[in-house]
């Protein structure tokens, strides 16, 4: 009689845990670097849009081509760490980013560990600096 009430509750448990799992995964692969390529490259080009929203800041950037970048930064406190706020740029300023891009070289969309607006550096990641 034991085992009858300890497989229902095993069930519900083992199905709460998957639950859980399936939106924490995600979470976990977005906001890691798994998603990004290890070689860094740079994007030039103009802000076109700041969120300072967690989980993460993010900029949208106009490069000279025309293409729309989507570029994560640091966490908050990082992204205010580095001296990077919200009062610190505005669409329509020129914008250098380093960073990794996404694998998938479909999407316009990288991780940034520096960003530098009118000569100053803000390090997002600075131990992660290659170039």
């Amino acid at each position: 009689m034991s085992t009858a009430i300890r497989l229902p509750s095993l069930r519900v448990s083992a199905l709460t845990l998957a639950g859980a799992l399936a939106f924490v995964t995600p979470a976990l692969a977005h906001h890691g670097w798994s998603w990004a390529e290890s070689e860094q490259m740079t994007l030039q080009g103009t802000i076109k849009t700041i969120s300072m929203s967690p989980p993460h800041p993010t900029l949208h950037v106009t490069a000279s081509d025309g293409v729309v970048w989507q570029v994560d930064l640091g966490n908050p406190r990082q992204t205010a760490d580095s001296g990077f706020t919200g009062d610190t740029a505005k669409p329509g300023d020129a914008i250098t980013v380093l960073g990794n891009r996404d694998r998938d070289s479909a999407k316009p969309h990288m991780k940034a560990v520096r960003l530098t607006l009118a000569g100053k550096n803000y390090d997002m990641y600075p131990e992660r600096i290659t170039n």
